[in-house]
């Protein structure tokens, strides 16, 4: 697809004009529904809430239901109907739509607005518009309050959409439906891909776990156990957070996943970061290589030479946690001791073996992270070519540009 001259083929000399969505559609706003009143089953509810935490731009179904006897009071959506979100603490989740397509009538309740769109409009349409700059400076326009932002249907319904070929109704519908098929098209992609992503992220996470395990199962095995005490050197850093600045020329290991900086450093060696607090307590794992700072909460494990750094790194990823969880009196460890690294056990192989064994899961670790880091960034990919031709379909002169 060719940039802005697929757009004038499109719209074939048609001319655009930029319509108030009161005269667009019927807007009705919601009544009641605190969450108390859903129910296992029932009549399809709608909470306001949810259309940004549990669904899309469209539905077919409900995450939710009321009793009969509740839907009663309640505003009605019908298939096709429009529910928009009128009210979030935060700016971008207000004017947020769910298109219904549900056979079944639904509800929904006083935070959202209910817009039953005329024969001039189609549902997808307006849906795909709401995510346009265009629409977030209407939004951005009529949008009152600080903690709560709430934008009104009275004022929703002054907010502008453009109309290709209002004159011709019959021709302005088959423009909006091909900019619908195209973005939908481009919305089905990014799912279908992260889809896919997900479960093959699965499935190798899947296959390492189970390489992993058994390769570092060692019970009733003829090999030599030992603490960790007695083939590392186990300490802590002397840094804190605040002193990390940003671009330093060394890694400063804290006490998450991200790796911060500072140009000056504590150690120089291979080690194994592990969190000494907090919520990455056996859960956050790093394999450090030359020059790095510590924070005073994290500590450091340093494998001694009958020890294969990479081994002793897999083997700790794979049981320190579950180790912890069994040593310690609380059911929930947020902070770690001494004496639970010295004691924490391992078995000692044969340098050989460490290195064949460090070696396969060396090769699952890499997979597994490439598709870790992978998939957010071909769903960010894909998300931006979304976004680029709806820009591109959606944005149309107005006022006096036209």
């Amino acid at each position: 697809m060719s940039g802005s001259g697929y757009l004038e083929r499109l719209l074939d000399g048609a001319a655009v004009e930029w319509v108030p969505l009161g005269e667009l559609a019927e807007l009705v706003r919601g009544n009641g529904l605190p969450k108390s009143d859903f129910t296992e089953t029932g009549v399809p509810a709608i909470h306001y809430g949810q259309i940004y935490t549990h669904y899309g731009m469209s539905t077919t179904t409900t995450k939710s239901f009321v009793a009969p006897e509740t839907a009663a009071s309640l505003k009605k959506v019908n298939y096709g109907d429009i529910v928009i979100t009128n009210t979030s603490e935060n700016f971008e989740d207000v004017a947020t739509p769910l298109v219904y397509f549900g056979h079944e009538q639904a509800v929904t309740g006083g935070h959202a607005t209910i817009i039953k769109p005329s024969n001039s409009l189609l549902a997808m349409y307006f849906a795909h518009f709401t995510q346009t700059p265009e629409f977030e400076g209407e939004k951005r326009r009529y949008a009152k309050g600080t903690k709560v932002i709430d934008v009104s249907a009275v004022d929703m319904a002054k907010i502008l959409i453009p109309i290709p070929s209002p004159e011709n109704p019959q021709k302005s519908l088959a423009i909006q439906a091909e900019i619908v098929r195209i973005l939908d098209a481009f919305t089905a992609l990014t799912a279908e891909l992260t889809a896919e992503l997900t479960a093959e992220l699965t499935a190798r996470k899947t296959q390492y776990n189970h390489y992993r395990n058994r390769l570092l199962n060692f019970e009733g095995g003829d090999v030599e156990w030992k603490t960790l005490g007695e083939v590392a050197v186990i300490g802590t850093g002397s840094r804190n957070t605040a002193d990390a600045v940003p671009n330093g020329e060394h890694t400063f290991y804290a006490r998450g996943k991200e790796q911060l900086r500072l140009n000056s450093f504590d150690f120089d060696e291979i080690a194994i970061i592990t969190a000494g607090d907090g919520a990455g307590v056996g859960k956050v794992f790093h394999y450090a290589t030359g020059k790095y700072a510590l924070h005073q909460r994290a500590y450091r494990i340093v494998p001694t030479q009958l020890m294969l750094p990479r081994y002793v790194y897999h083997f700790i990823v794979a049981k320190f946690y579950e180790y912890i969880q069994r040593v310690s009196v609380s059911s929930s460890v947020t902070s770690l001791r001494m004496p639970m690294f010295l004691n924490f056990p391992i078995p000692v192989p044969p340098l050989a073996e460490q290195e064949r064994i460090a070696d396969i899961l060396d090769k699952f670790d890499t997979i597994s992270t490439s598709l870790t880091e992978g998939l957010p960034r071909e769903i960010v990919l894909r998300q931006k070519q979304y976004e680029y031709y709806r820009n591109l379909l959606l944005s149309f002169p107005k006022g006096d540009e036209a």
